[in-house]
């Protein structure tokens, strides 16, 4: 159709696209601030909001008691082990100074010494019992952290029974919210697909047409990619549903459109060669010749077989002669090429043998 169209008229027809998608633009941006903001009309949920606090806060406050302790129990374990390894370095240097003085001991042989040896072993008897004492108190601690660890891991475990029940509600809760949102977001584009629909059918060829394409790519926009995403799945079968459905609606509307066009294309070629010519616009027959069709059917014809002056297949004039310079000429064109002559200036001639 551009070849039929006025140098000045296809630019401004370029630049009304470019507002349609300008404001489109505008209008996506709109809607999808709008779409981004509704998850913010439902509550967030918390874990506390499904769990049985009245048996939540009591282990809450077991677990952490018990994990404080254990942390106690660490640092005085850490403590009992130092005074533990002291104790045994002190031991264990008091029996090789012990060692030692005996063997210089017997190689003396005196006896003024015994009280000594009772002495030196009654220190290191007292140096082993303060290790005895040190390991029971590393013991202790070992036992009271392992204490401390079972108490905790008992009371974690309740508690993560408690808050997985809790999770588990949530998650339910949760779908429930998705879903919510998904059909605010259906609400929000619904409408709009249908008045994109009806914009499509009724004004996209109106004077304002570049805001209707505008508002349609919008539309299209809006539930391709603000919705479909969103849609719930359940194991798949709404989302196939869904496209069996929709499948089936486009496919229904395309088969009676095309039984449409054929209905009146068969009325239009059964019309008389006049009538059918009045009724094709200018532009239109214009850009069905560019393409090397017959206006009338659409079927193809061979345009350039300068024998061929009526359809073959609807028997629409195609060409005729010029009422004054009797030049071949299209039968669709208002004017003559060769003279200027205007179509209904003279009464046209009968197409030559």
């Amino acid at each position: 159709m551009s070849k039929a169209l006025r140098l000045s008229e296809k630019w401004f027809r370029r630049g009304l696209w470019l507002v349609a998608l300008v404001f489109a633009s505008f209008l996506i941006g709109l809607g999808g601030t709008i779409v981004g903001d509704l998850p913010k009309v439902e509550t967030p949920l918390r874990l506390d909001d499904f769990v049985d606090q009245s048996a939540a806060q009591p282990l809450r406050a077991q677990a952490k008691a018990a994990r404080q302790a254990e942390e106690e129990a660490q640092a005085a374990l850490e403590q009992a082990r130092l005074q533990h390894a002291k104790a045994r370095g002190e031991t264990q240097a008091a029996r090789e100074t012990f060692g030692n003085w005996l063997a210089a001991r017997s190689a003396t042989q005196r006896s003024e010494h015994d009280p000594e040896v009772i002495a030196r072993t009654q220190a290191l008897d007292a140096l082993k019992g303060q290790e005895r004492r040190a390991q029971q108190a590393v013991q202790a601690q070992q036992q009271a952290q392992l204490d401390a660890r079972q108490a905790l891991g008992s009371a974690q475990q309740r508690l993560d029974d408690l808050e997985q029940a809790g999770y588990e509600k949530m998650a339910a809760e949760q779908r429930r919210v998705e879903l919510r949102v998904f059909l605010y977001r259906l609400a929000l584009t619904l409408p709009l697909l249908v008045a994109a629909g009806w914009l499509f059918a009724k004004k996209r060829k109106s004077t304002y047409w570049p805001f209707v394409w505008g508002f349609i790519f919008f539309a299209l926009f809006a539930f391709f990619v603000e919705l479909v995403p969103y849609l719930p799945s359940y194991g798949g079968y709404v989302r196939y549903v869904v496209g069996i459905v929709g499948t089936a609606l486009v496919g229904r509307y395309a088969i009676l459109a095309l039984n449409r066009y054929l209905e009146r294309q068969k009325q239009a070629e059964s019309l008389p060669d006049q009538e059918r010519r009045k009724e094709l616009s200018y532009d239109v027959a214009l850009a069905r010749l560019a393409k090397g069709v017959c206006p009338g059917c659409e079927r193809p014809v061979d345009l350039k077989n300068e024998q061929i002056d009526f359809c073959p297949h609807c028997g629409i004039g195609l060409f005729d002669r010029c009422g004054a310079c009797r030049t071949r000429k299209s039968a669709f064109a208002r004017f003559c090429h060769a003279c200027g002559t205007g179509t209904h200036a003279r009464p046209p001639a009968p197409p030559m043998a």
